[in-house]
């Protein structure tokens, strides 16, 4: 009996010793820190650090679908950069990501301001503005490819029957016209992402502010411009950058509308990349021109970070 008790004595200071360590470890903020980050860590590894890190490799290989390949070292860019499709890809890029960027904050800060404002169903006005943004990109790539149809197109049915145009525009078989759809379409998807996210920073702004610049004999324009534009600025550039990054790495829209036709003009770096490297199976030449999009979305981020950092400092 004596030996029994005992033994259950030590069973139950070892399994107190067990829960005061295991409470001890919990209330750590350390390790509760380590428990709370480990899957967005594990996340981040998983889907965004090994394959960048595969493509890295892959870059610097000859890596083909169905052959392991060798070592080849800078080969792939050097033969990116002498690439002509590649060099319209790149400016096609540069030029998607500036015009759809520009129309976008232009028109989603002047959305913005008309729904800052009060009027009746404003809520339900507000909700639906989401909509573009909510669908699908290929849902919404394959509507506008429809209305964009040489043939059964309904812009070009309107504007003929309108008496606006007398033979049917190229939307989509001209390179130009291509070029200037994908960034309408762009621009009709991302303009709400603007406007929701100016419309939170507009109404951190105190009314106060604007009252008293007109009380001072500001008019909208001033009001707008000294007042409004400074305090929205971080915001502002925020989502710009964010929108940049997604723009210049796009590829649903343009592969679902175009599919970097007609003639290679309206490739973008992504579309060209995916074309060479699953299209083709050149493996590692397509990692090398996909990879070329890094260093420009650093840059972009860097800046911001400064910016932001130098906005803080005063």
């Amino acid at each position: 009996m004596g030996r029994g008790r005992a033994r259950q004595d030590l069973h139950l200071r070892a399994e107190q010793v067990r829960v005061s360590r295991l409470t001890r470890l919990l209330e750590s903020e350390k390790a509760l820190a380590a428990a709370l980050l480990a899957p967005g860590v594990a996340i981040l590894v998983i889907f965004i650090a090994y394959p960048f890190v595969m493509a890295l490799w892959y870059s610097l290989t000859s890596i083909r679908v169905g052959d392991p390949g060798h070592f080849v070292g800078l080969d792939n860019f050097t033969k990116a950069l002498n690439d002509l499709i590649f060099q319209q890809a790149f400016k096609n890029t540069v030029f998607y990501t500036f015009w759809a960027t520009i129309f976008k904050l232009a028109l989603g800060m002047w959305l913005a301001l008309l729904l800052n404002r009060s009027f009746r169903f404003k809520r339900i006005v507000r909700a639906s503005m989401l909509l573009p943004f909510i669908i699908p990109t290929v849902l919404s790539a394959f509507a506008w490819r429809w209305m964009f149809d040489p043939t059964f197109s309904v812009m070009n049915w309107a504007l003929y029957h309108g008496g606006i145009i007398t033979d049917r525009l190229p939307f989509l078989s001209s390179g130009d016209w291509a070029m200037w759809c994908a960034v309408l379409v762009n621009t009709w998807r991302g303009m709400p992402f603007f406007a929701i996210t100016l419309l939170a920073g507009l109404q951190t702004i105190s009314p106060d502010l604007h009252e008293a610049a007109a009380l001072d004999g500001a008019n909208a324009w001033h009001r707008f411009w000294n007042v409004t534009w400074p305090l929205l600025l971080p915001v502002t550039l925020v989502v710009v950058v964010f929108s940049v990054i997604q723009t210049f790495s796009d590829f649903q829209l343009i592969y679902v509308l175009t599919g970097g036709g007609p003639a290679n003009s309206t490739h973008l770096i992504a579309t060209y990349a995916y074309q060479i490297g699953v299209g083709s199976g050149l493996l590692g030449e397509g990692a090398a021109l996909s990879l070329f999009m890094f260093p420009v979305l650093f840059a972009v981020v860097w800046v911001q970070l400064r910016y932001l950092k130098r906005m803080e400092n005063g």
